[in-house]
């Protein structure tokens, strides 16, 4: 079944680029991004339908979960077509959150204060993950360790949602990386691609760390996670706009100032969290913490010292 669910999600992909390239849905470079050529958006959309496509062979299993990707996605989609306000996208990514949240039963055992800090810290993981488009394979290839990670932790360690979601999301995951990890892309993510699959994500993880009790899992974020902290960081202390798009991530570093390959950088970011995930797996519970917090020290100095080393960025 899973070949055909392929070959569909296939077919759907291609049926966007027409679409696509018809009604001139494309990105253009400018001064901050880091590819040359004009490339299509929004060849992330098929996140949107892996989803979908469980739901009606499945059934809808989850309803809320279902409602608020299907907020975020729109939103994100329509402003790949037409800029849309930074506080009408805030106003969909907090509402689809909500219905998240609702899904989980957050409402029911925890109390506002904790719903309130954990907002933000949804808002924050999403709109960090929609900055990692513009880098061939990144976006894709970063999810499919991620996602394989979560499918091997359902599967063998401890079961937390549906193993046929996983697998379909993995699906639509490998389409747009053939479509996207390689030299010349073919398309692009996009807000719709990023943020979706940012929010698909973010629901495996949540229901996996509700389930387990186990903050630590957040781990599964490390690499990048790191990499967008410390940029955040960097950028308030510079005074510049953290809303704003532009090139100041350590990927992009290796990507522009570094001259290394898109493929090759996204291939060190797959790389590097896969090792931190296999690592996190093998060792005992008892020092799961300690391995959490040696992780960062080393991916917060690593950070810093490609900073450093290339200061043209830091100007």
């Amino acid at each position: 079944m899973y070949i055909l669910i392929f070959t569909l999600l296939l077919v759907i992909e291609l049926i966007y680029f027409r679409l696509a390239n018809r009604f001139n849905i494309i990105d253009k470079p400018n001064q901050r991004s880091s590819h040359t050529r004009i490339t299509l958006r929004g060849g992330g959309v098929i996140f949107y339908f892996g989803v979908l496509l469980y739901a009606a062979i499945y059934g809808i299993r989850y309803p809320w979960f279902l409602l608020g990707l299907t907020f975020i996605s729109l939103i994100s989609f329509i402003d790949d077509i037409k800029s849309v306000s930074s506080k009408v996208r805030l106003l969909f990514h907090f509402a689809a959150i909500l219905l998240l949240f609702h899904q989980w039963g957050l409402f029911i055992e925890y109390p506002w204060w904790y719903i309130a800090i954990a907002l933000i810290f949804c808002v924050g993981i999403i709109n960090a993950y929609n900055f990692m488009d513009g880098i061939n394979g990144i976006t894709g290839g970063y999810s499919l360790v991620i996602l394989s990670v979560l499918a091997y932790i359902n599967y063998f360690v401890s079961p937390f949602t549906s193993q046929s979601l996983i697998y379909f999301v993995l699906l639509a995951v490998m389409v747009f990386n053939f479509f996207n990890f390689r030299t010349n892309a073919k398309c692009f993510a996009g807000d719709v691609g990023s943020v979706s699959i940012a929010f698909i994500i973010l629901f495996f993880l949540g229901q996996l760390i509700l389930n387990t009790g186990d903050m630590s899992y957040l781990i599964l974020l490390a690499f990048y996670g790191v990499d967008s902290v410390l940029t955040i960081i960097h950028r308030i202390m510079l005074h510049e706009n953290i809303f704003q798009p532009h090139r100041r991530h350590v990927f992009q570093l290796m990507a522009n100032e570094m001259k290394i390959s898109h493929v090759t950088v996204s291939l060190i970011y797959m790389i590097g969290q896969l090792l931190i995930d296999v690592v996190y797996l093998m060792i005992e519970v008892e020092y799961k913490w300690i391995y959490f917090g040696v992780t960062i020290i080393l991916l917060c100095g690593g950070y810093v010292y490609l900073k450093k080393s290339n200061v043209v960025v830091l100007r």
